[in-house]
């Protein structure tokens, strides 16, 4: 199953950070990205490198379209051609509409969805050269379902999963596929910051009575890089405990 490229996106914590072991796990070489932490970026690249794997970190912003063009570039001169895009790195800056600053909705939207654009970008025509590629975007149950005070979250969320769709469509003859996991509430630094009150209110919303954990969501990105999800294209796989269904 391994022996690819994968380039993670967000890596150091959270959802990111499960996805890179996940894919570590699996034997591919992992180039884990991060902003602004550093540290933990290491700690999990260490871990790859230990079980076996094989790992390294890039520091870049990838809402910033040379930094993200940068990004491909450093991944590529230390493993190879990326083969697995993992489109990750996301922020919150959550408002109600009417209080919310044009900073950020901005910033929500360059980090969240023209990071997608810029690292699909940089890798897709060495995909389609190679008749092979895998690229999963990182989407919410917020872009299918809107939230609250999360305009700007949502927005970035719902433009990537048809941004995805129309890359599935570019890629599908090449053997590129391109598909959208959307995750539910899931037990991160971002779901830790919210009140107690709003935490136990959502629980009754989950058919599955519990959070989420970011292996959950590791798991389904796995299987959609593999080789045999390889007829698997446009989809959004909602990971929510029953949410949206």
């Amino acid at each position: 199953m391994g022996g690819r490229v994968a380039l993670v996106t967000g890596a150091s914590r959270g959802i990111g950070r499960a996805i890179a072991l996940a894919l570590g796990a699996r034997g591919h070489k992992v180039a884990l990205n991060y902003n602004n932490s550093a540290g933990a970026a290491e700690e999990a690249a260490v871990l790859i490198n230990g079980s076996g794997g094989t790992a390294a970190v890039f520091q870049a912003d990838v809402s910033v379209e040379k930094e993200a063009a940068s990004l491909v570039e450093a991944a590529t001169a230390e493993f190879g051609p990326v083969e697995i895009l993992v489109n990750n790195a996301g922020i919150t800056r959550d408002s109600l509409l009417m209080r919310m600053k044009d900073s950020d909705w901005d910033d929500v939207l360059r980090t969240n969805l023209s990071s997608v654009f810029y690292c699909t970008r940089a890798v897709v025509r060495g995909m389609m050269k190679a008749r092979f590629g895998r690229i999963i975007a990182i989407s919410s149950v917020s872009g299918l379902a809107g939230n609250a005070g999360q305009a700007n979250y949502a927005a970035a969320k719902a433009g990537i999963i048809g941004f995805i769709k129309s890359v599935a469509r570019e890629g599908a003859s090449r053997g590129v596929t391109a598909n959208v996991v959307a995750p539910g509430f899931i037990e991160t630094d971002m779901t830790d910051a919210l009140p107690d009150e709003i935490k136990k209110a959502v629980i009754p919303a989950i058919p599955s009575g519990r959070y989420g954990s970011p292996r959950d969501i590791a798991e389904a990105v796995a299987f959609l890089t593999s080789e045999e999800a390889g007829y698997i294209t446009g989809q959004t796989l909602a990971v929510d405990g029953g949410m949206t269904m």
